[in-house]
């Protein structure tokens, strides 16, 4: 498998052309590979071609195609970057699908100024806001990360199981950050909880004195930091350490990262939070794959890449189609039941038990079941900081 890797890396970068008889199918790998989130997406990518080369292996996806693909670079936070790159793959590289991109505010970009103009099937295996759930997509855009409306709950039912009513919010000025902290201040109040304050961060800041100082006014039992860890979100964690006025914090998806342990450890002794996950069958399926593949299996949003790009790939098969208008309709019918629940791993089963006519319903590696809009209906992974290292505490 990391032999197949190296190959469509190989591929990808200029070391052949495109076959000339038609037996590959490009599929865009658009993340943040520079930015905000970089530390996590080469896990997200190596999720994601995890399952590419799987299905290549097997030699059964539409009579023996083998999928390439092909990086991108969406920011994270850089929409007109975002848009740019997205357009690359559709028009000089022909992709076929796009799994990403990764954080709100540019998916969104790319679903109106380039997906949806385009016809282009889009699966985010991380753009969590709310507003993605009721934008206009013409049935293009998936979800395989639950909407933070979910999140905003389960943060709320942590916090209270701890005894945590009072506490002080600063969220990152963007898609992410502002759906999130809503989402959160409408079910925080509605248990009874009070929010001292909920402010506002711009990312990329030298300096985030002036923004703790008011959060410290305002008090709380916790300082949540809604944003990103590689950016802003570590700045208000190392100035609210360094002034005295939190020591434990409420972390959501966006600032789970394994450098919290390096640069934070026990100075954040006691801190919470959550990200996407699960302990079910599929995600120790998957763990045994990633582990072979040189892949973090929990690496926030590592299964869900593995599982959005599975479900384009299935899609394919059940319409006998690479054609994104073909098969955007097939990705609920093999995402769900009825059918041969899929795990990791399996692949190529799936594709050989569609191809005889059969349903299935891909489990995949985070539990994978479409609601509404065609989102995950949502599980997720506590964590907590003890003795300086991120502790699963359960699943949710």
């Amino acid at each position: 498998m990391k032999n197949m890797l190296m190959a469509c890396t190989a591929l990808i970068f200029g070391a052949g052309t495109a076959l000339a008889d038609g037996h590959e199918i490009k599929l865009g790998v658009i993340l943040g590979y520079t930015g905000p989130i970089e530390s996590l997406t080469p896990h997200m990518a190596g999720g994601a071609e995890l399952a590419i080369a799987e299905v290549s292996d097997s030699g059964k996806l539409l009579g023996g195609k083998t999928v390439i693909p092909v990086r991108a670079d969406s920011t994270c936070i850089d929409s007109s970057a975002a848009t740019a790159a997205a357009e690359r793959l559709i028009t000089a590289d022909g992709i076929k699908g796009i799994m990403g991109a990764d954080c709100s505010g540019v998916t969104g970009a790319i679903l109106t100024n380039i997906a949806l103009p385009n016809g282009m099937v889009m699966i985010s295996p991380s753009a969590t806001s709310p507003g993605l759930s009721t934008v206009e997509d013409n049935d293009l855009f998936f979800r395989t990360a639950p909407s933070d409306a979910r999140q905003g709950a389960v943060m709320t039912e942590i916090l209270m199981e701890q005894g945590i009513t009072e506490v002080a919010v600063s969220y990152v000025n963007n898609d992410y950050g502002k759906g999130l902290s809503d989402s959160f201040a409408s079910a925080f109040d509605a248990a009874g909880g009070t929010i001292t304050i909920n402010a506002a961060h711009e990312d990329e800041k030298a300096d985030y004195t002036s923004e703790v100082a008011a959060l410290a006014a305002a008090g709380g039992q916790r300082l949540l930091v809604l944003g990103y860890y590689g950016s802003g979100g570590s700045g208000i964690i190392r100035a609210a350490i360094d002034s005295g006025a939190f020591d434990t914090f409420h972390l959501p998806d966006g600032m789970i990262a394994e450098d919290i342990e390096e640069n934070f450890g026990t100075e954040i002794e006691g801190s919470t939070g959550q990200v996407p996950g699960t302990d079910s069958p599929g995600a120790a399926k998957f763990a045994e794959l990633a582990a072979a593949g040189n892949v973090n299996p929990i690496s926030p949003f590592t299964a869900e890449s593995y599982d959005a790009a599975a479900l384009i790939m299935l899609a394919m098969q059940a319409a006998g189609s690479a054609e994104p208008g073909d098969y955007k309709d097939k990705v609920f019918e093999v995402a769900n039941a009825p059918g041969e629940k899929i795990f990791p791993g399996e692949l190529g089963k799936a594709l050989d038990i569609i191809a005889e006519g059969g349903n299935v319903d891909y489990v995949g590696a985070s539990s994978v079941e479409l609601i509404g809009p065609g989102e995950s209906s949502g599980n997720y992974r506590q964590i907590e900081i003890r003795n300086g290292k991120i502790e699963t505490v359960q699943f949710r």
